[in-house]
């Protein structure tokens, strides 16, 4: 039991090529040793992650091992029981056995103090998910005290059970293997473990497969820890690591790190960190992203990671490949408009990272959060109320899985013109006692591109937003939400306690000092009101004290004005986006229909990209050609007139040679093997 908890250690580059399978993608670029300077910058690294209380105490390091002990024992119970309920013979009963698997986080070995673990669970052929997973074990932990927040989502792309054990949190996948019995010694590192399996089972298998190629694939692995410890925490406070939202989840950035491990593999974190933001900012996506070459089988017949053969694939704006076969994109969550903000952050890390090097500035000014409420001038919120919090956590799960299809569908409709940045972080207002929560998506125009008085009508684009969240098999009354948009000034103040302090103070809707400029916004604001202002109000005036207030105000800020005409905008940096306030579901409490919108008006949008950076240019590539042929990019350094040439990107190599061994470190030339 306790081999499946321990990451696998990273065995020898010289193994993995005698192995003659998932050969390394490319040589290194540098094999330039660490100077005195950067083991230096490293230990002040290290000490900064630890001041951070980014590593776990002794004592919750113990906790976690003793609740993974406790999770496999009723896992191997709950198999044993179901063989004898199914009939088998004594010798089957008692050879009957489970595998319990650690992934993710705790894998890898980066996990800090309150993370999740990921766990998967391997039973025989003759134990099914859907009816004795989902249905058994899930009855076996809703009576156990030690089980809390038990929340089974079978429907999920990877199906998952969600509870707490003991306070630790757990995301427990299932996969029924063609076994019918599962030995003590079990391999999942085989590729027989997926015959006869469904695409469900194979996703949850290939969590601990690619950890694990990913830990064998990587040159020293304390080193690749420590970096992707360091690049996890900066995407956190950069609010880019989500990948539900259509950000970089865990899994794409262990990739990313992995790959530059590969390409410096005798650097130090300090050097990997510079780095990684060096080699990502030049990077030309679509290109691919991949540690090994990618193996397919024709024997197992499972679809591959190929935009020249699968259509889907030819869409993904940031493929990223995972290890274990088949490989996937672990991106493809990604679109133009979080490409852009991921890029924009990667811009920013590399800027920090220069000054860093010469000595400009500390590691805390890389970590310092984004100021997300201050980057743009408009936003869209989802709030999101429930009768209680169980189905709050039911509802919300569902519809933070949805938000990225919203994302997607503005920019269909405003051909990518409009792109939004969906914040990873929930927010609820302490003063408002029912089940609610709300989603930010900061909004923006896309770089570079002139608008002449044009001006978007988004209100289809968000009732088919919301016909779909009203699909929601488990839907029940008094789960509801509200789309709206809000100004800047109209944040409240309470969504800045998690992460930053407001830099200015809230400023009433309609404050009577309004500047003349400001008028047709603070028209707007006073019809516009979203869902969680809607709930303080109606929370006070019925006293605080009853839930049932939550209900009645679904769609209190529905009105006829939907009918209103936009007004035309003539400044030629503005363009107008309307107002969309509505339900997935009709309500006994309102005479409203269903899917209505909210008082119209327009937002301007003031050239706001975001300001800490700009879009990188489009790659224009046929993504087809990615793998198919070289796709040389110039990348372009201006220093004092002179031009530095030739950093050119090769995708049929996996895009590595492009990062050629010129630096630009504020007009200073650095050559990597100056060292």
């Amino acid at each position: 039991m306790a081999g499946s908890f321990v990451a696998v250690r990273g065995t020898s580059r010289s193994s993995l090529k005698q192995n003659g399978r998932g050969g390394l993608a490319d040589p290194p670029l540098s094999l330039a040793m660490p100077t005195v300077v950067d083991l230096q910058k490293t230990a002040e690294l290290e000490k900064f992650l630890v001041e951070a209380g980014l590593y776990e105490g002794e004592e919750e390091s113990a906790k976690r091992e003793e609740v993974l002990r406790e999770i496999e024992q009723i896992v191997k119970e709950w198999v044993k029981q179901l063989t004898i309920q199914k009939g088998y013979g004594e010798q089957m009963v008692k050879e009957a056995n489970a595998a319990l698997f650690t992934f993710g986080s705790y894998r890898l070995g980066v996990h800090g103090p309150g993370a999740d673990i990921d766990a998967l669970c391997i039973g025989p052929s003759y134990v099914k998910r859907e009816e004795d997973f989902f249905v058994t074990l899930h009855a076996t932990l809703l009576e156990m005290e030690e089980v809390t927040e038990l929340q089974p989502v079978p429907d999920a792309h990877v199906p998952v059970m969600k509870f707490k054990f003991r306070g630790i949190p757990i995301d427990l996948l299932y996969a029924s293997v063609s076994l019918p019995v599962i030995p003590p010694d079990f391999d999942i590192s085989q590729g027989s473990v997926l015959c006869d399996v469904d695409e469900a089972t194979v996703r949850s298998l290939n969590g601990c497969r690619v950890a694990d190629q990913i830990l064998r694939l990587v040159p020293n692995a304390e080193n690749f820890r420590k970096t992707l410890r360091c690049l996890k925490y900066w995407a956190q406070r950069r609010s880019v690591y989500s990948n539900v939202t259509g950000l970089l989840g865990g899994v794409s950035w262990a990739l990313l790190v992995a790959r530059v491990c590969q390409l410096y593999p005798n650097a130090v974190p300090s050097m990997l960190l510079s780095r990684f933001f060096r080699v990502f900012t030049l990077w030309q996506w679509p290109n691919p992203v991949m540690l090994c070459t990618i193996e397919n089988d024709d024997s197992l017949g499972f679809a591959v990671w190929d935009p020249r053969k699968n259509h889907r694939d030819r869409s993904h704006v940031m493929p990223i490949i995972t290890p274990a076969y088949p490989c996937m994109n672990s991106s493809y969550n990604v679109s133009t408009s979080t490409l852009r903000v991921i890029m924009e952050q990667f811009q920013f890390g590399n800027k920090i990272c220069q000054e860093i090097e010469l000595n400009k500035a500390s590691w805390g000014a890389l970590f310092e959060p984004f100021q997300f409420f201050e980057a743009y001038t408009r936003y869209l919120v989802v709030d999101i109320v429930a009768d209680d919090d169980d189905d709050l956590r039911l509802w919300k799960g569902w519809i933070e899985s949805r938000l990225r299809q919203l994302t997607l569908k503005i920019e269909r409709d405003t051909k990518g013109i409009l792109q939004c940045h969906p914040n990873p972080c929930e927010y609820a207002d302490p003063s408002i006692q029912c089940a609610h929560c709300a989603f930010y998506m900061g909004l923006s125009r896309k770089e570079g591109m002139k608008i002449h008085g044009q001006k978007f009508d988004i209100r289809g684009t968000v009732d088919e937003f919301m016909h779909e969240i009203g699909m929601y098999t488990l839907w029940k009354s008094g789960m509801d939400l509200a789309v709206t948009h809000v100004r800047k000034k109209e944040i409240p103040s309470y969504v800045f306690e998690q992460d930053c302090q407001k830099t200015y103070p809230p400023t009433p809707i309609c404050a009577s000092q309004q500047d003349q400029s400001d008028k047709n916004d603070t028209d707007l604001c006073t019809t516009a009101v979203s869902l969680d202002v809607q709930l303080k109000r109606k929370y006070d005036s019925d006293g605080g004290a009853d839930v049932e207030s939550c209900k009645t105000v679904r769609r209190a800020s529905v009105t006829s004005a939907c009918e209103e005409a936009l007004t035309q905008l003539h400044d030629d940096a503005n363009f107008g986006l309307t107002n969309c306030s509505t339900s997935p579901h009709g309500s006994e409490e309102s005479s409203v229909s269903g899917n209505s919108c909210a008082a119209v008006d327009t937002i301007s949008l003031v050239d706001e990209t975001s300001i800490l950076g700009y879009l990188m240019p489009n790659v224009e590539n046929d993504p087809t050609q990615t793998i198919l042929e070289p796709t040389p990019v110039e990348c372009v350094v201006e220093k004092d007139e002179r031009k530095l040439e030739g950093i050119e990107s090769s995708a049929n190599r996996n895009c590595t040679e492009f990062m050629e061994v010129a630096e630009v470190v504020t007009g200073t030339i650095l050559t990597e093997n100056v060292h």
